[in-house]
């Protein structure tokens, strides 16, 4: 192709993926990040308006990846394969996150348990109830979403929690949801849910160790509050 033929982005793109190989993701902008995933589904496409509509549509890169496939497709020249290398890269971090606590004693990695349930909840657009199933060592035997709920509500019922414990030979759990609003602070509802669960599960030997409610500020634990 001709030198001035050849389209303005072309020569961008070398450069991004050179300063990525060179200086490593740090040197990086988010919207720059951005278009490095967007380069092999769009290829005949400038991708840095496109990175820099998702942000100003979603806010950050977290929730760039975490958005619904139906929100992404609103943004102008996004498709369902730029969607796809998107969803990858989050079910990606995901995994690796998981991977991060699934082989720990779970109390002993706390950190590690935080950034997982934030990286997979705290974007969410709907509620969703999480559980960390563990055994009489604290590691993890199971990871479960239990129920889906709407923008601010999620059914939860008690027995059935303890149930699925008990299912899985589990000593002790963890609950976690997420509040889409963003503002992690719990409601009278949360309170009063938690405590009932901890009421069934104790004299059936199982104990709940923490719930935790995560959102775009931040999260709290219902233990670190005092609240259980």
């Amino acid at each position: 192709m001709d030198a001035a033929a050849r389209p303005h982005y072309l020569g961008h793109r070398q450069r991004l993926k050179a300063r990525f190989r060179e200086r490593g993701a740090s040197a990086l902008e988010d919207y720059e990040l951005l278009e490095l995933l967007l380069f092999r589904p769009l290829p005949r496409q400038d991708t840095k308006p496109i990175a820099k509509a998702l942000l100003t549509r979603f806010g950050s890169f977290a929730e760039v990846l975490a958005a619904p496939r139906s929100r992404l497709k609103e943004v102008s020249g996004i498709g369902d394969a730029a969607i796809d290398d998107l969803k990858a890269v989050h079910a990606a971090a995901l995994r690796f996150a998981r991977g991060q606590i699934s082989e720990r004693k779970l109390l002993t990695s706390w950190s590690s348990v935080l950034d997982y349930c934030r990286s997979a909840m705290a974007y969410s657009e709907r509620e969703e109830f999480r559980i960390l199933f563990l055994d009489k060592k604290n590691g993890l035997i199971a990871d479960e979403v239990q129920q889906t709920g709407t923008v601010d509500h999620t059914p939860v019922y008690p027995r059935e929690v303890v149930k699925r414990a008990l299912e899985l030979s589990s000593s002790a759990i963890i609950l976690v949801h997420n509040h889409p609003s963003g503002d992690p602070t719990p409601s009278r509802a949360d309170i009063q849910m938690t405590r009932q669960i901890a009421e069934v599960a104790k004299p059936l030997g199982i104990e709940l160790h923490d719930h935790i409610i995560v959102g775009r500020a931040g999260h709290v634990s219902f233990r670190g509050l005092q609240l259980i």
